[in-house]
């Protein structure tokens, strides 16, 4: 057991966001479900919370009613080897949501997401200082973060 679980409070979307995420990410799996019982809150048999995997990373996801919604203070930074993933991640967690760039993305529930290929911080980290000024301003103009782009940038092309 992780020692440190996010945990997402839904209004009553937790099952459907669920499905939706493990849909996204590979290596996803949902660990249980607990429903709603004769004390409620919630209807009799209705999603009371569901721990699942994502990447290896363990969210509990519950349906707690309307009082507390998600905010981009919180995102969930999400490493990239590839355009093709960055693409494809993009994509689909900005489904029925909004791209908000550069790098991030709020899903159709209001979870943001961070899209990040892992050599940025390597072309951010660069000791010579006019190559990292010129990656930061290349990220700076994109939504979705172009890899070649800012391979170009670091090289002055």
């Amino acid at each position: 057991m992780q020692k440190i679980t996010p945990f997402l409070w839904f209004d009553s979307q937790a099952e459907e966001a669920v499905n939706f995420y493990i849909s996204i990410f590979k290596n996803s799996k949902i660990l249980s479900t607990v429903r709603y019982g004769e004390a409620g809150p919630g209807l009799k048999g209705a999603v009371m919370s569901m721990t699942f995997q994502l990447e290896g990373q363990e969210f509990i996801a519950l349906n707690g009613g309307p009082e507390f919604t998600f905010s981009p203070a919180i995102s969930f930074f999400v490493n990239c080897e590839t355009q093709e993933e960055i693409d494809e991640l993009w994509e689909k967690l900005s489904l029925d949501g909004e791209k908000q760039g550069p790098a991030w993305v709020k899903d159709r529930y209001g979870i943001s997401w961070q899209i990040v290929p892992t050599v940025l911080g390597e072309l951010l980290s660069d000791p010579d200082t006019e190559k990292s000024r010129r990656v930061m301003e290349a990220m700076l103009q994109m939504d979705k973060i172009d890899i070649e782009k800012l391979k170009q940038a670091h090289k002055g092309q």
